[in-house]
């Protein structure tokens, strides 16, 4: 039914507004589930995901997936991050259109020198915090949301250093009103986001085969992986999955981050042959005959 992006400085009271918002739902009788997606949902350390490009960007994808996951009409998913970036916020409304729910933002507007001296009192009671030079990048490279932008809009400005954060807060109850009102013909400040061909088109393909792509490549993966340890590293031959599967035959031991690696890549390859050919396999069996097959070439072997 709708996606609503939590947006702010670090140690700005998002967290807090989320968890307000889900209960301003609940009060309203809201009749769809509300969910917050956030770090801790990954038990991911805020210091780590954020300790350099690499990691900040494996962290953006994690909720990104997530939220493109469990998007749906029937529920209200909350997404609990810096969300700092307004790239990544566009990708995340472009999900919502392509799902075809409401979008909005909801924006914890609060000076840095306020969530400087929250994230220090954090840290003083021994409460996750950042390090003073992660906070300190995260703060410079903050954009702020414009409501003037499709991405951004519409957008909820929530003040909690001056008004403090609850689920009765101005733009809270502005949030609930927005996201459980009835559209009608009448109703024209509701925006109900549409797909377009080119999303809707991504969209069946990602429904019907990322799911099983990333389940069916984790298990052939997860089958090497014991087949090495029974064999205690010595090479491979004939690894079976199942009947009417082709064997893994390796010829060698394979490390686990190559494995990785390799299945990073076959997804990657994947999607794209996906845009101009067929699209990827939408069943478990066929997506593990699929990498089974792209293995054994790529190391070397016939199946």
């Amino acid at each position: 039914m709708a996606l609503v992006v939590i947006c702010g400085q670090p140690c700005s009271g998002k967290s807090i507004a989320a968890k307000c918002l889900v209960e301003a739902l609940k009060e309203a009788e809201c009749k769809q589930m509300a969910r917050i997606v956030d770090e801790s949902s990954f038990h991911l350390d805020r210091n780590e995901s954020y300790a350099n490009m690499p990691a900040e960007k494996n962290l953006r994808g994690l909720l990104r997936s997530e939220v493109d996951r469990s998007v749906s009409k029937d529920s209200i998913l909350i997404v609990d991050s810096l969300n700092g970036i307004k790239g990544y916020r566009y990708e995340l409304w472009c999900l919502a259109r392509a799902a075809g729910i409401r979008y909005c933002v909801l924006y914890c507007d609060v000076e840095e020198m306020h969530c400087r001296k929250w994230n220090e009192e954090r840290r003083d009671k021994g409460e996750a915090a950042y390090n003073d030079v992660i906070f300190e990048d995260l703060v410079r490279r903050f954009e702020k949301p414009d409501r003037r932008n499709r991405w951004d809009s519409p957008l909820f400005e929530l003040w909690p250093y001056k008004d403090g954060i609850e689920k009765s807060s101005a733009a809270i109850f502005d949030a609930v009103s927005y996201l459980t009102k009835k559209v009608d013909t009448k109703s024209r400040d509701v925006k109900i986001l549409q797909p377009t061909i080119a999303t809707q088109n991504t969209r069946f393909s990602e429904a019907n085969s990322l799911y099983e792509l990333d389940r069916a490549t984790q298990e052939v993966i997860n089958a090497i992986v014991e087949a090495q340890s029974q064999a205690i590293g010595g090479p491979l031959s004939g690894i079976s999955l199942g009947q009417g599967l082709p064997t893994i035959n390796t010829g060698r031991s394979v490390v686990l981050p190559e494995l990785r690696r390799l299945r990073r890549t076959f997804i990657k390859l994947t999607g794209q042959t996906s845009l101009s050919g067929p699209p990827p396999p939408s069943d478990a069996d066929s997506a593990k005959r699929m990498f089974i097959d792209y293995l054994n070439r790529e190391l070397g072997s016939t199946a």
